[in-house]
C-alpha cells in the first residue's frame, strides 16, 4: 500500500496487518447485499473491495467513481465531482459507498443522488457512539487517507443520526449487520468494538 507506507512505522503496519484483511472481509460482508448487474463504487478508491467482490459475485459487474482518482486501479474508473454521478435515473442496479459518507460535504444529498441513479445503495461505514469512538475513528481515517489527500472532516454517524439521514435521503434499511473481524488481535480490540456496518438500503 504505496501511500500508507509515506507515513512511515504506523503506515508499514497497516498496510501489512490490516489492508489486505480488510479487503477480503469487506468484500465478503457486502457481496451478499448486492443485487446482480451493474455496481457503480461511489469512491472506488484503488478498487480492491470492488474487485473482491466481483471475484465473489461474477454476476456483478464493477465500475468506479472517484473524485480522486488513483492509478493503478483495480476497477475501470472515471472521475465524478463528488456531488452528481454522471449517470442517468436508475442507470445503475446498485451504488456501493464504503467509508465515503464521512467524507462528504453533504452526506445525505449524496445518499439521494445514488439513489437517484440505482435502486440499491449499500453502504459500509462507521458508528461513533462516544468521545473515544471519534478519536479512535479520526485515527484510522489518518492513516487510511491522509496520504491520498482524501478530506477528512472527522464527522461520524451515530446510530440514531445514520436513520435520520436515510431518512432524508428518502431510502428504507432493509438490512444492517456489523463487520467484525476487520483487525487481528490485538487491533481488534480498539479498531472493532461495533464501530463498522454494512447496510443495504432501497428507495421509499
Amino acid at each position: 500500500m504505496k501511500g500508507a507506507r509515506g507515513l512511515g512505522a504506523v503506515g508499514t503496519a497497516h498496510g501489512a496487518l490490516v489492508f489486505g484483511r480488510r479487503v477480503r472481509v469487506l468484500a465478503g460482508a457486502l457481496a451478499p447485499l448486492l443485487p446482480a448487474g451493474r455496481l457503480v463504487d461511489v469512491g472506488c478508491g484503488d478498487g480492491s473491495v470492488s474487485a473482491a467482490i466481483s471475484a465473489l459475485r461474477t454476476d456483478v459487474r464493477p465500475e468506479g467513481l472517484d473524485v480522486l482518482l488513483r492509478s493503478p486501479c483495480a476497477i475501470p474508473a472515471r472521475p465524478f465531482d463528488g456531488r452528481r454521478l454522471p449517470l442517468a435515473d436508475g442507470e445503475g442496479d446498485a451504488a456501493l459507498l464504503v467509508d465515503v459518507l464521512h467524507h462528504a460535504d453533504d452526506p445525505v444529498a449524496l445518499l439521494a443522488e445514488c439513489a437517484r441513479a440505482a435502486p440499491v445503495v449499500v453502504v459500509k461505514d462507521h458508528f461513533s457512539r462516544s468521545r473515544l469512538d471519534g478519536r479512535v475513528l479520526a485515527f484510522m481515517d489518518w492513516v487510511g487517507n491522509r496520504p491520498h489527500g482524501v478530506a477528512l472532516p472527522y464527522s461520524y454517524f451515530s446510530p440514531e443520526s445514520w436513520g435520520r439521514a436515510v431518512e432524508a435521503a428518502g431510502l428504507r434499511e432493509e438490512r444492517r449487520e456489523a463487520v467484525p473481524g476487520l483487525y487481528p488481535f490485538p487491533f481488534s480490540a480498539l479498531f472493532g468494538r461495533g464501530l463498522h456496518f454494512v447496510s443495504r438500503l432501497a428507495r421509499g
